[in-house]
């Protein structure tokens, strides 16, 4: 069996606005079914942190996320348009616009994909090293945040407990700790 692509037939958006869009594709797939209503929400690129001090903790963001309508405990993170700023620059940006830290030194490790079945983004992850708090926070108007340091060693525990449950910061965790300990 030979996979392919579905081709797009038609698309057009059903929603279009500043918090969210969502386009609505014909598909034809590789079997020559076709689907009229294939819905894709177009999202921005993500950059997102794995920010750790000298001290070895690492920097989370508690916040309230309405989608699931939760408070979260999730690395810093935030959308950026790829035209306008590249992802080390939205990495920087976020961080110090989230918690007041700036790295020292700021690796990107890797771009992900986000949610593939319905979602177009992808999210660029980095590993920020000594960070010091020496930086503005400058919050959106639907951000409010609480910084919490994690020492290093209780992180894992934290994920298997399910105090930390949101994918891209679980992933970014895994990542980061595999980087760290080849580096050393």
């Amino acid at each position: 069996m030979t996979l392919e692509k579905w081709k797009i037939l038609n698309s057009n958006f059903i929603v279009d606005n500043q918090w969210c869009r969502v386009r609505q594709d014909r598909v034809k797939l590789s079997d020559g079914t076709i689907i009229d209503d294939y819905f894709v929400n177009v999202r921005p690129e993500i950059a997102l942190v794995l920010p750790i001090t000298p001290n070895n903790e690492i920097v989370f963001v508690r916040q309230y996320r309405h989608g699931v309508q939760e408070i979260l405990l999730e690395l810093p993170a935030g959308t950026f348009d790829p035209e306008r700023e590249d992802s080390l620059t939205a990495a920087r940006r976020e961080l110090e616009e989230e918690t007041g830290y700036i790295p020292q030194e700021l690796v990107f490790m890797k771009t992900i994909y986000d949610n593939p079945v319905k979602d177009d983004n992808k999210i660029h992850i980095f590993l920020g090293l000594n960070v010091e708090k020496k930086g503005t926070v400058e919050l959106d108007i639907t951000e409010e945040i609480e910084v919490v340091l994690v020492p290093i060693e209780d992180v894992v525990s934290k994920i298997m407990s399910g105090e930390i449950c949101v994918a891209g910061t679980i992933a970014t965790i895994f990542m980061g700790l595999k980087y760290i300990s080849l580096r050393e």
